[in-house]
């Protein structure tokens, strides 16, 4: 969010955890995010405040609110990004389609759901999972007899048999002014999104557009929402997963779009007038750059074009599977000459 906040004449500033993270361009506090006395230090010193994870403590939050200080979006719309658990609930008040659910409190809560759900659930910790993490797939409650021995409440969700994920995302400020992306498709690579395909071939756009803003509405929502979802066979689309920030499945908005994920964010939280949202032409299509090993993967040292395609890559230290950087190409022709583009990239890059 540096570089698209500074181009619309916006100081920035960041509290990081580290002394040199990616975001050191801006960075003015350096310390623990759990802390509310560091974090109260730096309120002090900015207009608007937001996050790029949902993992700050809402005690921090909820503090911090009641002496005055606004977050965007607020700990009331936070927590339901930060606990599945609540936000099924809330998604059920709101009547959005979901996969079945049940708070699970015991193994016999747990196997009771198995049976009546075809022999199998998806079970989830309610916070502190992404990228596949905190998520299994378990058959008895003897699969799960480590997170059942824990004393925390659990999720379990019904097995849905998709043909694929999609996504959709879009923004609203405190205003209530709303916009969207096209709806994209996501490819997963072990837990990880390895492909955004925009825009999403013979999707429901109007329905995955209705879906998002009921929940932007419902819960609250200011800045960016990313809404995770199943289409199943029959055309439902089911929602699996919510983000509230800039979320990997819009990175190919910096190119494919007129305003990208990350400028619309800025202008949301600061309840500036949002961005217009078409493309820049027809097709996108964004290979994310997993890394290879846990010694060194993609670091280039500036952003470049490379065959055609944009290459981004985040300045991260190595890890086997990790988000190290993304490549996104774009094309008036079609989804599949996008893609070749990128793949050309993605090979000369890994040459």
């Amino acid at each position: 969010m540096i570089e698209p906040a500074r181009r619309i004449g916006l100081d920035i500033k960041v509290l990081a955890e580290t002394e040199n993270s990616p975001a050191s361009l801006a960075t003015t506090i350096i310390g623990d995010y759990k802390d509310v006395e560091l974090v109260r230090k730096f309120a002090q010193t900015v207009d608007a405040l937001t996050f790029d994870h949902e993992h700050v403590p809402l005690q921090v939050l909820e503090t911090l609110e009641a002496e005055g200080f606004k977050f965007e979006p607020s700990s009331k719309a936070l927590r339901f990004a930060q606990n599945k658990l609540d936000m099924r609930a809330r998604l059920s008040e709101l009547g959005i389609p979901s996969p079945a659910w049940a708070p699970i409190n015991s193994a016999q809560d747990l196997d009771e759901f198995i049976d009546s759900h075809g022999g199998v659930a998806i079970l989830k910790t309610p916070t502190g999972g992404y990228d596949g993490k905190g998520v299994r797939v378990v058959r008895s409650s003897a699969e799960a007899a480590d997170w059942l021995a824990g004393g925390i409440p659990l999720l379990a969700e019904e097995k849905v048999s998709f043909v694929r994920e999609l996504a959709q995302l879009s923004a609203r400020n405190r205003l209530g002014e709303w916009s969207s992306w096209p709806l994209v498709e996501t490819i997963q690579k072990n837990g990880v999104c390895a492909e955004v395909l925009s825009p999403a071939a013979n999707a429901d756009f109007a329905l995955a557009a209705e879906i998002a803003r009921t929940i932007a509405e419902g819960l609250d929502v200011t800045g960016v929402l990313a809404v995770e979802l199943f289409e199943t066979s029959d055309g439902r689309l089911l929602v699996n997963e919510l983000a509230m920030r800039p979320h990997n499945s819009g990175h190919f908005s910096i190119e494919g779009s007129q305003t990208s994920q990350f400028e619309q964010h800025v202008r949301a939280v600061m309840n500036m007038p949002l961005g217009n949202t078409e493309p820049t032409q027809a097709y996108s299509v964004m290979l994310n750059l997993l890394g290879q090993n846990d010694v060194d993967s993609f670091q280039i040292k500036e952003n470049l074009m490379l065959g055609g395609a944009f290459v981004h890559t985040y300045g991260k230290s190595s890890r086997l599977g990790r988000k190290m950087g993304h490549i996104t190409a774009i094309s008036n022709d079609s989804l599949a000459a996008a893609h070749e583009i990128a793949s050309r990239a993605l090979i000369e890059l890994q040459a």
